[in-house]
């Protein structure tokens, strides 16, 4: 990978299979700027922790984990021109998030919509949200950080979580007079959010609302069959609303026949078209833009130990960027620790204080 171009960081809580809503919202523009930029995409794992205070089971993250690493790969993410990490993996990022929690004041945390969507939606009130759930802002600002990233693909809920590591990358390099950390942009997918089947105002596997990259083409009839559509049409023969019904978002997004969205779009307007038409044409578009991503996934999958062996290779380059940042951390608070650290791992390096 060339480390002289700008640096992208961006990834994946590893909850499960990844959805169209992933897709849209940053998968589609990350497989696009591999060329232009290095990239680097983070399998968060540690934010896991932050919503699930009961004993995490490795079976579970770890089959969460390869799952995400197979939709990377299928969607056309290439481990050889971009960095596939654990976060967990990198221990550099527990030491920055520690150090950037000083640079960020609580209420300034709180205040963010998602961080008490996130709380609502784990049964959690005033007295039971956890610290880290608090600092998740931090952590991801810890994320973007150690590679210095310069841009940040992702979707529109997260746009104000990167704008707090836009605060903290403008503060510490003001407090320490040295220009550690490019302040990043934000990337927000062609669509910012994509809605639920079940109309919601977002996608999401939790909700089951979600059609997955990887699911079959009956399973992808099936829930397109179901999708919510315009709650004030009883007939066919009754024009219907096309604007923000979600049958009509999904054809504007995956259906590529624009002559067959616009008078599909035209005849449910006037009445002329029934549900069961426009659902069926989606799910077909669906279908044959997921296909390519199905054999790729399975050719991935028939591939024992290929996934490990990239998330080993991509956490090791991470490592050595995490510990060049480090050091330049260090070097601009003036702590000590890098120089301590070199003698504690044997390294001939002169160590005086005073």
């Amino acid at each position: 990978m060339n480390v002289s171009k700008k640096r992208i960081l961006t990834g994946d809580r590893p909850t499960g299979k990844l959805h169209l809503g992933h897709y849209v919202g940053s998968l589609q523009n990350r497989v696009a700027l591999q060329d232009k930029y290095a990239c680097h995409f983070i399998i968060a794992d540690l934010h896991t922790l932050t919503t699930k205070s009961e004993k995490v089971y490795l079976d579970e993250l770890d089959r969460s984990i390869y799952n995400v690493v197979l939709d990377y790969l299928a969607v056309g993410i290439d481990p050889e021109r971009s960095v596939i990490f654990l976060q967990s993996a990198v221990p550099e990022t527990f030491e920055l998030t520690l150090l950037l929690g000083n640079l960020v004041t609580l209420p300034r945390l709180t205040r963010l919509p998602s961080i008490k969507e996130m709380a609502r939606a784990a049964n959690m009130d005033d007295e039971t949200v956890p610290f880290g759930l608090i600092g998740y802002p931090v952590l991801q600002a810890a994320d973007i950080l150690l590679p210095r990233a310069h841009l940040v693909p992702v979707g529109k809920d997260n746009e104000a979580h990167v704008e707090i590591t836009r605060e903290i990358a403008r503060r510490f390099n003001r407090m320490y007079e040295v220009e550690v950390f490019p302040i990043p942009d934000v990337l927000i997918g062609e669509v910012p959010t994509l809605v639920g089947t079940d109309g919601q105002a977002k996608m999401s596997k939790s909700l089951g609302n979600a059609i997955l990259l990887s699911d079959d083409a009956e399973t992808v009839e099936q829930k397109v069959r179901t999708m919510y559509t315009d709650p004030n049409r009883i007939r066919a023969d009754v024009p219907g609303r096309v604007e923000g019904n979600p049958v009509f978002i999904y054809h504007d997004a995956f259906n590529p026949d624009l002559g067959e969205v616009e008078d599909l779009k035209s005849r449910y307007r006037q009445g002329k078209v029934g549900d069961v038409e426009v659902k069926r044409k989606l799910a077909s578009a669906i279908n044959s833009f997921l296909e390519p991503i199905r054999e790729r996934r399975a050719t991935y999958a028939s591939q024992p130990g290929l996934v490990e062996e990239i998330l080993v290779e991509g956490s090791r380059k991470m490592q050595a960027t995490a510990r060049q940042t480090m050091d330049m951390v260090y070097a601009a608070m003036g702590l000590s620790g890098p120089r301590l650290r070199q003698v504690i791992h044997g390294e001939a390096v002169p160590f005086r204080l005073g």
